[in-house]
């Protein structure tokens, strides 16, 4: 048995230096240096860097779908991680080999992707550029409730995608997927739909058990297994999601999470370095949610509190099951990505004023945000 595992463990080494040759890894920086794009670029040749003409013979709707991926590929990457586990001491350590996509949010090196790629402290991290430049990463934050992530390379200059509004979006826009599917071998593939509806709640099965995905951008641009973590772009270029998963018994059935609740997140590393996901204590549902949960066809717009952490902020400034939660600050919030997206502007230990219909009636308390305690 050790013996098949020496062997099985030659072959993924072999698989990995395969890639690494055909990718092009063959750039190394130092530890003690930053990456820099731009002088890296200034290195390869013209040649190399020369796009591909556009053929302007082509309909306009396929040189507008062109002119977009010119436009945004060069901030996608790949994603490979390594994750090591054994069952017990005396087993052999297994080796455990995944890819993914992300999109290069800020200059500076900061790179957004899902929790289901980078998450579960992977032992090694390797972000692919699109001139084949494999740096090395590491995860700063992760949500596994979002599946969304932030990895950190040390790089300057980097190609940094614009982030559209989401909230824009509408029933039949063209949608452009970019990413890695199956494999290192077929990154930055593109594929191109439309929108095929919003605020969709998808429930997905997690190594922590059941979660609901709500509010996800569905559309029939092909996503598949490695487009996870790659950008879902509008028709002006900006990246409006982040691909997610797919439905595995229809074609064509594919989500994304909406950019506009990551957004507060990148400006926080942005402006300070870090983030603490911000925890108040309640699950609510979204009111097309709550109608199937209260089997009721009278609901309210806002967020239905449906479950609360009685040692939580939310329970503490008087915060109910029921309650309705219509504002936090002076946001208005609608559904579930209103509050997170509301929550995550602000910061663990802020005082943040939440409005709530109760009864029919409204009324406003304070709570105190904190960060999420173990026991949860």
């Amino acid at each position: 048995m050790k013996g098949i595992r020496i062997a099985a463990l030659m072959v993924v080494l072999s698989g990995i230096l395969f890639l690494t040759n055909a990718c092009g890894w063959g750039w190394s920086v130092s530890p003690k240096e930053k990456y820099d794009y731009q002088e890296r670029q200034g290195e390869l040749t013209q040649q190399e860097l020369a796009p591909a003409p556009i053929q302007q013979k082509n309909a306009a709707h396929e040189t507008s779908i062109s002119q977009v991926v010119k436009k945004v590929i060069p901030s996608v990457v790949g994603i490979s991680t390594v994750h090591t586990a054994r069952t017990t001491v005396w087993d052999d350590t297994e080796v455990i080999e995944g890819v993914g996509s992300g999109v290069i949010v800020h200059p500076t090196g900061y790179i957004l992707t899902n929790d289901h790629v980078v998450g579960g402290n992977p032992a090694h991290i390797t972000v692919i550029l699109k001139n084949g430049d494999g740096l090395k990463g590491r995860t700063l934050w992760s949500d596994p409730t979002l599946d969304l992530a932030i990895v950190k390379v040390e790089a300057e200059n980097l190609p940094a995608a614009i982030l559209g509004d989401s909230d824009q979006l509408e029933v039949g826009d063209t949608a452009i997927a970019i990413g890695t599917p199956l494999g290192l071998q077929f990154q930055h593939t593109v594929t191109a739909g439309i929108i095929s509806a919003l605020n969709r709640t998808v429930q997905v099965p997690t190594e922590r058990g059941q979660n609901f995905m709500e509010d996800l951008i569905q559309t029939d641009a092909s996503i598949n297994p490695g487009n996870s973590g790659g950008p879902l772009v509008n028709m002006r270029g900006e990246v409006v999601g982040i691909n997610t998963i797919k439905v595995t018994s229809a074609e064509g059935i594919g989500f994304a999470i909406p950019i506009n609740v990551a957004k507060p997140v990148i400006e926080h590393f942005i402006k300070e370095g870090s983030f603490v996901t911000p925890y108040i204590g309640i699950v609510g549902f979204d009111r097309e949610m709550a109608r199937y949960f209260k089997q009721s066809e009278n609901i309210q717009e806002g967020v239905y509190v449906v479950d609360i952490d009685e040692r939580g902020p939310a329970y503490k400034a008087g915060v109910r099951v029921d309650d309705i939660i219509t504002r936090v600050g002076n946001r208005k919030v609608t559904k579930m990505l209103d509050l997170r997206s509301a929550i995550y502007s602000y910061k663990v230990g802020d005082k943040v004023s939440i409005e709530i219909i109760r009864g029919g009636e409204r009324r406003t308390v304070t709570m105190v945000l904190r960060q999420k305690p173990r026991y949860k």
